[in-house]
């Protein structure tokens, strides 16, 4: 993204929203400057808060982010209808109006207290409502809510895990995980292997979201690997704002693959119509999910790998390439990303015509009766010309030396074209 770009796409930003500070689903008002203050929406809740409400306050310009993915481009050839989107995080409220009628829940996944899992899936796939601009990426796409933590958002690797096998048991193309942990245990690998046999695309949050203590650079911990993101078959996504950094304090990889909006970015909450902001690696990886829906949509026939693939070589060149669902999307498929599902392709042969022998057979006598013609009117019609000429068939050189002939005055064509006497 370009300066000019970041900046303008800030602007529009400042005239949507103000990132509120205090606790989640607190109220919202209007900022001294007249800007819309978002409740801030957070991945976990304290053990005697309340669960998050829904937010009266509506995002009725377009957010940074969906400008900067260019959506409005993008869905013309994708809306991920056909695939079903796995969120593993708080679970998925199916009563949310964004969502209505394409929630399909695990368990009691089909309820959020949280709202964090709600948010990431609007993220992959909220339809526009009335009045607002707001929308997910894959508008079409079904969402598969599983539980990936406690109900206040707590999470283990064994919950992280089971949440993965759940969702590909249960259908998925796609598979988002929202936790980022320190440690991999052999549970954890062997979900993801799972998914990978079920060919079902697995997209985790590189880092897990930045510590709402951080203020300064100094906070930032040191760069480490995290799971399941950091393992084989895994496209791991770090977060990124309007300007394409990383936020003060934010935790750092450098096993990341690709970068998406995740800071300061708009979504949806577990009932109502209004909105929050949040920010995070696992909001990105929403927004890549969501993508990756979009090219399965579109591009059925591609393996997860190469759709990870595909994701990957199409985006915006950075250190941490940023998504690009448009050119994903669009992309020509070539030799690295063709399918190569079992043996290889085989080439493509015409049907055949079983009346083309006969019509050949009938086209001969035609054509030839068609060249007796050509050859009786050239007979008939140049040859007495050319006699009033005095033309008369050219004869090699020697020949005409030896029997003491000379060439006629007039006209005559030889070997060596026309030459007068």
């Amino acid at each position: 993204m370009t300066t000019t770009h970041g900046k303008a796409l800030a602007a529009g930003l400042a005239l949507l929203l103000t990132a509120a500070a205090g606790a989640v689903g607190a109220g919202s008002a209007a900022a001294a400057d007249g800007t819309v203050q978002l409740p801030v929406l957070s991945a976990r809740l304290d053990a005697d808060a309340a669960c998050t409400a829904g937010s009266a306050v509506l995002a009725t310009d377009v957010p940074w982010e969906q400008v900067s993915l260019q959506l409005t481009r993008t869905w013309p050839f994708a809306s991920g209808a056909g695939v079903t989107v796995g969120v593993v995080d708080t679970g998925v409220s199916a009563s949310a109006p964004a969502l209505k009628g394409r929630v399909t829940a695990v368990g009691d996944a089909g309820t959020d207290c949280v709202g964090h899992g709600t948010f990431v899936a609007g993220l992959v796939g909220a339809a526009v409502a009335d009045g607002v601009r707001f929308a997910g990426v894959a508008q079409q796409a079904r969402i598969l809510a599983v539980r990936g933590s406690d109900a206040r958002g707590a999470v283990t690797a064994e919950r992280v895990a089971d949440g993965i096998r759940a969702a590909v048991n249960g259908g998925a193309k796609v598979v988002t995980v929202s936790a980022a942990l320190a440690a991999n245990t052999p549970t954890l690998r062997a979900a993801v292997a799972l998914a990978a046999k079920k060919d079902v695309l697995v997209i985790a949050a590189a880092v897990p979201d930045t510590p709402a203590t951080a203020t300064s650079a100094t906070d930032s911990p040191p760069a480490r690997d995290y799971y399941p993101a950091a393992d084989d078959g895994v496209l791991s996504v770090l977060d990124v704002d309007v300007d394409g950094k990383r936020p003060t304090g934010a935790y750092t990889t450098d096993s990341a693959a690709i970068a998406a909006p995740g800071d300061g970015v708009v979504g949806i909450g577990p009932a109502k119509n209004g909105h929050y902001i949040g920010s995070g690696a696992s909001l990105a990886a929403g927004f890549v999910a969501g993508a990756a829906a979009l090219v399965r949509s579109v591009h059925p026939e591609l393996t997860a790998a190469r759709t990870a693939s595909l994701l990957r070589s199409s985006a915006y060149p950075a250190d941490v390439p940023r998504l690009d669902p448009y050119a994903a999307v669009t992309s020509v498929l070539t030799g690295a990303t063709t399918p190569q599902r079992g043996d290889s392709a085989s080439p493509v042969h015409l049907p055949a015509d079983k009346a083309a022998g006969p019509l050949r057979r009938a086209l001969w006598p035609a054509s030839a009766g068609l060249a007796v013609i050509i050859a009786v009117v050239w007979l008939g019609l140049v040859l007495p010309r050319g006699r009033r000429l005095g033309w008369r068939p050219s004869r090699p050189e020697s020949t005409a030396e030896s029997a003491g002939s000379p060439v006629p005055v007039g006209v005559g064509v030889g070997a060596q074209g026309t030459t007068e006497s």
